[in-house]
């Protein structure tokens, strides 16, 4: 049976502890693996990205192997081929498939029927790629991850959720901060705190998404309006832990839900997160395609 990662929690502790090891030797070796010498994987792309695609199409070229991009708009689905019919017809072409979309039933559905690894670059429901690159960036800046306080404030999303259940995993502290209508689910691990300063005391990072995601472009004025309070600013940041970092997953509206002076100053590490993702995923293919 395939090795597939949907949420993240397929890896377990060991395995996402493994994983960001080996990630940090990639990072350091770029071209230190052949893994994909000679295997093609696909990146069905339904939603648009920047920083999934280039991650991924450039990872899996160092790692010796072919990206094919796929646009969902270039394939079958778009004209109701189902997610069973297309992932069969690629496990017999490719030896991986990676997949963003909005419905994570479709991502589901595609492992459901596929002989290969099924990877979710994003649904509407978890982002876990992004979640290994965020705990990467924290092993590079604090060493450990062990006692580690992450703190999110803004909208309880896919983001939000995939930080809950990973940085549970890896045994660091994450507290979400919402107000009520957009609060995470306690299921999904970590603690909730309303107040966001209450939430960043002693963190050791505070993370921030966009207030409008993709989708959510009808109810935006109603989002700005409820997570105004949950600014990631100098402020809210000088009431975390000393030596604090600002983290964000991209892609960043100054002004809205982070500040200028805080996106592009000395206590972000967002840059760092973005590269990041290139070198979690190259371990996490390779992990699944060994």
């Amino acid at each position: 049976m395939p090795r597939h990662f949907l949420t993240g929690t397929e890896l377990g502790a060991d395995g996402l502890h493994a994983l960001l090891d080996r990630a940090l030797e990639l990072k350091a070796d770029p071209r230190g693996s052949d893994a994909l010498r000679d295997r093609h994987v696909a990146l069905l792309f339904e939603k648009p990205s920047t920083r999934t695609r280039v991650s991924f199409e450039a990872g899996v070229v160092e790692l010796g192997g072919h990206p094919l991009v796929l646009r969902g708009d270039e394939l079958q689905l778009s004209r109701g081929e189902s997610p069973r019919d297309t992932a069969l017809v690629l496990s017999r072409q490719v030896h991986a498939l990676g997949v963003r979309t909005g419905d994570h039933a479709i991502a589901e559905q595609l492992a459901e029927h596929a002989d290969i690894p099924v990877v979710n670059m994003l649904t509407a429901r978890h982002h876990p790629c992004q979640a290994l690159a965020d705990l990467l960036t924290l092993r590079e800046e604090f060493g450990t991850l062990d006692g580690l306080r992450l703190a999110y404030v803004g909208d309880g999303n896919n983001v939000a959720r995939s930080l809950a259940l990973l940085g549970s995993l890896a045994g660091v502290d994450v507290v979400v901060s919402s107000p009520e209508g957009y609060r995470l689910e306690a299921e999904a691990g970590g603690r909730r705190v309303d107040d966001p300063a209450e939430a960043v005391a002693g963190a050791h990072a505070v993370y921030a998404d966009v207030w409008v995601s993709m989708g959510d472009e009808d109810t935006a004025a109603e989002r700005r309006a409820a997570l105004a309070p949950y600014r990631l600013d100098d402020a809210l940041l000088d009431r975390a832990g000393a030596g604090a970092v600002a983290l964000h997953c991209l892609p960043a509206h100054p002004g809205e839900e982070i500040a200028a002076e805080v996106l592009y100053g000395p206590r972000q590490r967002i840059w760092d997160q973005a590269e990041n993702r290139r070198h979690a995923q190259k371990a996490l293919l390779e992990a699944l395609l060994r």
